[in-house]
């Protein structure tokens, strides 16, 4: 027998979560589908963990940069207290409170396997062997996320690696740490681990966070040197071996060795589509799922006559990060809401049912040392592109509120405009607590607003926001050439009007 229900939900973390809330509180009803956790990987593997891990010896870090408060620091980081911090913040791996904040808002849950089987049909089986099937109404949503990527390194996959979620559900941080990969994860777990007095090796193929500006991924591998990690660039892994001694020894090019106590790979994601049923609708297994901006999958069989299968987060692989698919869910919550009760529809770009931001407006932080933040298009980027840009770059030594902030405060900025337009199409912010200031160049970007009107955006003084003041500096202050001008031609004027009177 199969049990209709109004929407299905496949996957339970944070994405799915706003889908069925969103499509629920539209009076819907909802089913929601978790094989692993209620929260998944964002709240027990990613997210939480690893920033909780990273919160402690950075808030070490930030007393000992202040004369006065340095002298009060007289321990160390105690160890077990922060794992015993991270296990509070994951609920030492229950997801209990998850379950019950669901039946509070009246969605069903069930635990199992889900997997499509033809047009709005889902089945799922349970951890107890049982099979149930449903059948949507309106909609399907997926929200199945993405698995950690173990390349063909030869002997790798043999040497037990760890990816993320070892590393975030560490008992005991290992005494050594090889980290492959210069990505968010890697650099963000090798500033962790080394925080936790782990010797730390990153070795990159290329910089770190190639998706940055360049200046980022210097400052990051900077930091990480300075905390006692070796960073190196250029380094291209060719065989893993775990020995008889339970050590892994990493060999490079060349012949290089590095031997750890454990080896984590942060080499990028791939969809967790393998097990989804995409064949039974027309699209490829273990394949990233297209979508438009409604969040409707592209080529799935019946969706061109009537919309009803969606995916949300990694898994339409438009931005691999939790914000920004939680955003993509709420739209498309509320769009499925719409389109079952017969009302408006907004899908008109920055429409209250797409996900424009996803194209130009995307924010990231990168929890490392120092922090670097970015939104919308790198200088390198925007020119690729095809965009007349204007770049802007200060340093944080010229705002009275980042020295106030640190003693000897490192820190860069730069602003990209697009000069046709006069509005910012990008930022970027390295530097100690940098996060908190990228929320300002998100809603610059998202709102479009013209660098002569950010002008009258004044900065509270002493705060490390007055790098706004510092950049449009940089830029050039609106009319300021054209009254320059003017002022040497009177000049000019007055010299000629001198001569003529000698």
């Amino acid at each position: 027998m199969e049990r209709e229900v109004d929407v299905i939900v496949i996957g339970g973390g944070p994405v799915g979560e706003n889908a069925a809330d969103r499509a629920r509180a539209a009076g819907l009803e909802v089913v929601l589908v978790e094989r692993e956790l209620v929260g998944g990987e964002c709240s027990y593997w990613a997210c939480i963990p690893s920033k909780t891990l990273l919160r402690s010896a950075a808030a070490l870090r930030a007393a000992q940069r202040v004369d006065g408060a340095k002298q009060a620091v007289t321990g160390g980081l105690d160890v077990p207290a922060v794992l015993a911090r991270r296990d509070y913040w994951v609920s030492d791996w229950s997801d209990q409170g998850g379950a019950d904040w669901l039946e509070s808002i009246g969605v069903g849950l069930e635990r199992g396997h889900g997997r499509l089987d033809g047009v709005r049909r889902v089945v799922v089986e349970r951890a107890d062997g049982d099979t149930v099937v449903y059948r949507a109404r309106h909609a399907v949503i997926v929200a199945t996320g993405t698995d950690p990527v173990i390349p063909p390194i030869d002997g790798l996959a043999e040497s037990r690696p760890w990816t993320s979620r070892e590393a975030t559900s560490v008992t005991a941080p290992p005494t050594r740490l090889v980290v492959i990969g210069g990505g968010v994860t890697g650099v963000e777990m090798a500033t962790a681990f080394a925080g936790l007095g782990t010797e730390v090796t990153v070795l990159a193929r290329s910089g770190l966070l190639s998706g940055m500006e360049p200046f980022a991924g210097e400052a990051v591998a900077n930091g990480l040197r300075g905390l006692g990690a070796s960073v190196r660039l250029g380094a291209a892994v060719e065989r893993v071996e775990r020995t008889t001694a339970d050590e892994v020894v990493v060999t490079l090019a060349g012949g290089e060795t590095v031997t750890a106590d454990e080896v984590l790979v942060a080499t990028g994601r791939r969809p967790r589509s393998e097990r989804l049923g995409l064949e039974t609708i027309g699209l490829e297994p273990g394949d990233w799922v297209a979508v438009d901006d409604t969040m409707l999958a592209t080529h799935a069989d019946g969706n061109a006559e009537r919309p009803w299968l969606y995916a949300v987060g990694d898994l339409n692989h438009r931005a691999l990060l939790t914000h920004q698919g939680k955003y993509q869910a709420r739209a498309v919550g509320d769009l499925v809401a719409a389109r079952a009760l017969g009302r408006p529809e907004e899908t008109a770009p920055w429409g209250a049912h797409v996900a424009t931001a996803d194209h130009s407006a995307v924010p990231q932080v990168v929890f490392a040392e120092p922090e670097a933040v970015s939104v919308g298009l790198t200088a390198a980027a925007a020119e690729r592109d095809g965009r007349d840009i204007r770049v802007a770059d200060v340093s944080f030594a010229s705002v009275s509120g980042a020295g106030i902030h640190a003693d000897g405060y490192e820190g860069q900025a730069r602003l990209v405009v697009d000069a046709g337009r006069g509005t910012v199409v990008g930022a970027t912010f390295v530097g100690s607590d940098v996060a908190e200031l990228l929320q300002s160049a998100t809603i610059a970007i998202v709102g479009e607003v013209p660098v002569d009107r950010l002008w009258h955006a004044v900065p509270a003084f002493p705060t490390m926001s007055e790098v706004w003041l510092r950049l449009l500096e940089a830029l050039g202050r609106p009319g300021a050439a054209d009254a320059a001008a003017s002022a040497d031609g009177d000049a000019d004027e007055a010299d000629e009007a001198d001569e003529a009177a000698a």
